[in-house]
C-alpha cells in the first residue's frame, strides 16, 4: 500500500467517510484530481468492498474538447470494470434561461445530476475531487470577502445534502501530490482548458494572487489548511454550544416563532450571543423557506440585532432580518418570525356580550376565557386575572372587546383619565399583542378592566355593596400568539 493510499484509507477512518460495503458515486471530471481520486477510491473498493459508480458531466462549454473528456473517462471506467453514468448538458441555454452565472449554473446542474445517479443506484454517498489547494484558495476567497470563523473552516470534508453525503476523501492532499500519482500509475487524465483563463476568480487567485503572497511565505498553502483545521474544529464546537443554547434558552412559537429572554441573551459571551442569533435565523428560514443553514446572514445585521437587547437600546424596536425574517424587540422579549407566516395588519375589531349572571364566554382573539359569577367566595381568589365590582353600579350589558382609539380609563389613585396606549407602554405590553388583548366596558363605553394588567376605579367593592359581581379571566394559551 503506496503512501496516498495509506493517507486516504487513514482519512476514512478518521472523518468515517464510508463504511463497508458502501455504494459511492465518485465524480470524475477528467482532470489530474479527479482521475486520481477514481482509482484510489477503485483500490479502496478491494479492500473495503465497495460498489462504484464514476459519474461524468459535459457541461457543454468546450465542444470537441470536453466530448474528448467524456470518451476518455468512459474507456478508462469501463476498462477498470466500473460502472460510468454521463450526461452531456446545454448550459448556455440554461444560463441565458436562468440569467445565473456560468459557475454557479454549472454546478447546479452537476449536483442535480451527481444526486440522480445516487438515487438511480442507491448510492449514501457521493465522493468529490476537492483538495488540499482548492481548499487554501476557499479559505483566502473567503478571507478576501471578509468572512468569519465558520468561514475559515472552508470546504468540510463530509456534509448532507438531500439525504445523500457529500465526501472529499483527497481534502488533506495536494495537488502535486495527486499529479505525481497519475503519472506513476499511468492513468490517463485531461486539462481543462478553461482553467487557464481568467475569466473566473478563482482562477485569477489560483493563477495571480496566491503564487505573489507565497513570495511572503512559502508555505502559505499549508499555513491556509492548517487554518482551515483549527476553525472547522472551533467552529463545530462553538455551533455545539449554540445548539445548547438554543435548547436550553429558545422557546419555539407556532408562526413558526422564536423567541428569546433579552436578558438570557446578554448573559452568554459575545461570540456565543452572534451564533445563536445567527443559529436562529438559520433555522427560521430552513423551517420557513426550506434553506440550507448557511452564512446567509451579514455580520452587521447580526450585530443590530446583538445590540438591540442591550440595556441603553429602545426597549420596543424592530428590523427587517432578511429572507423574509422580522426581528422585533419587546421590552424584554427578542422575537424572530417569517412576515410571509404572520400578518402585519392590527387584529381586527372584536367584541362580546357578557351575558347572564352566571356565564362563561371564550374569547379565541385575546386568548381567554371570561367566567362571570355573583358567589362572595369567589372574591377571596385574588391575583391579575380575577376582579371584583359592585354589580349595582354598572351599567349592562358588559362587553369584552380589543382596543380602540381614545380608549381611557380611570385609575385609582389619579384625578382623571389615563391613555390605554400609555398604561400598555407602562406595563410593557409587547406592541404585537396590544391590538388582540381583551378590555372589560360596560354599555356607556367605560374601561373596567385590562385583565392580567389594570382595574380601573369604576363600581369598586366597598363595605355598603349588596351585590358582587366576579370575573375571571382564563387565559387558554401560554401566550397570546
Amino acid at each position: 500500500m503506496d503512501e496516498l493510499l495509506k493517507r486516504l484509507m487513514a482519512a476514512k477512518e478518521a472523518d468515517g467517510l464510508w463504511g463497508e460495503g458502501d455504494t459511492i458515486v465518485v465524480a470524475v471530471s477528467g482532470g489530474p484530481d479527479s482521475m486520481a481520486l477514481l482509482h484510489l477510491m477503485h483500490r479502496a473498493a478491494a479492500i473495503d468492498r465497495l460498489q462504484l459508480i464514476a459519474a461524468h458531466v459535459d457541461h457543454g462549454f468546450r465542444g470537441k474538447e470536453s466530448e474528448n473528456e467524456a470518451a476518455m473517462v468512459e474507456a478508462y471506467t469501463r476498462s477498470s470494470g466500473i460502472s460510468f453514468e454521463s450526461i452531456k448538458l446545454d448550459m448556455p441555454t440554461y444560463i441565458e434561461e436562468t440569467g445565473l452565472n456560468g459557475q454557479l449554473a454549472a454546478r447546479i446542474k452537476r449536483y442535480e445530476f451527481l444526486h440522480q445517479v445516487a438515487k438511480k443506484s442507491g448510492a449514501s454517498r457521493i465522493a468529490l475531487a476537492h483538495h488540499a489547494d482548492d481548499q487554501a484558495e476557499t479559505v483566502l476567497m473567503r478571507l478576501l470577502r471578509g468572512t468569519g470563523t465558520s468561514g475559515l473552516a472552508g470546504i468540510p470534508v463530509r456534509r448532507v445534502d438531500k439525504n445523500v453525503e457529500l465526501i472529499r476523501p483527497l481534502l488533506r492532499i495536494y495537488k502535486t501530490e495527486l499529479e505525481a500519482y497519475v503519472k506513476q500509475y499511468g492513468i490517463p487524465f485531461a486539462i481543462d482548458s478553461s482553467n487557464l483563463k481568467r475569466d473566473y476568480w478563482r482562477n485569477e487567485l489560483r493563477l495571480d494572487v496566491l503564487p505573489l503572497l507565497s513570495q511572503y511565505n512559502p508555505q502559505l498553502t499549508v499555513s491556509l489548511n492548517r487554518l482551515s483545521e483549527i476553525a472547522a474544529a472551533e467552529n463545530e464546537w462553538m455551533q455545539q454550544e449554540a445548539q445548547r443554547a438554543f435548547k436550553h434558552l429558545v422557546k419555539r412559537c407556532p408562526g413558526p416563532t422564536f423567541e428569546l429572554n433579552r436578558v438570557d441573551l446578554m448573559s452568554l459571551p459575545v461570540a456565543l450571543q452572534r451564533r445563536l442569533i445567527k443559529l436562529i435565523l438559520n433555522y427560521l428560514s430552513m423551517e420557513t423557506a426550506g434553506l440550507a443553514p448557511g452564512d446567509g446572514a451579514e455580520f452587521e445585521q447580526i450585530e443590530r440585532m446583538r445590540s438591540a437587547a442591550s440595556d441603553e437600546s429602545p426597549s420596543t424596536w424592530g428590523m427587517d432580518a432578511g429572507a423574509g425574517i422580522r426581528f422585533d424587540r419587546e421590552y424584554d422579549r427578542l422575537r424572530w418570525v417569517c412576515r410571509g407566516r404572520e400578518a402585519q395588519e392590527p387584529c381586527p375589531p372584536y367584541a362580546y356580550t357578557l351575558n347572564g349572571e352566571n356565564g362563561i364566554v371564550h374569547i379565541p382573539e385575546g386568548g381567554m376565557t371570561f367566567r362571570l359569577t355573583h358567589d362572595a367566595a369567589a372574591a377571596v381568589e385574588r391575583g391579575p386575572y380575577m376582579a371584583a365590582f359592585d354589580a349595582d353600579k354598572l351599567a349592562y350589558p358588559l362587553i369584552v372587546r380589543n382596543r380602540r382609539p381614545g380608549d381611557r380609563m380611570s385609575v385609582f389613585g389619579l384625578k382623571g383619565t389615563k391613555k390605554v396606549q400609555d398604561m400598555f407602554v407602562d406595563l410593557k405590553i409587547p406592541p404585537s399583542i396590544r391590538d388582540r388583548m381583551p378590555l372589560l366596558v360596560d354599555a356607556e363605553g367605560k374601561l373596567l378592566w385590562i385583565p392580567g394588567a389594570r382595574r380601573s376605579a369604576v363600581a369598586p367593592v366597598t363595605p355598603d355593596t349588596t351585590s358582587l359581581l366576579c370575573i375571571h379571566a382564563v387565559p387558554f394559551a401560554t401566550n397570546l400568539e
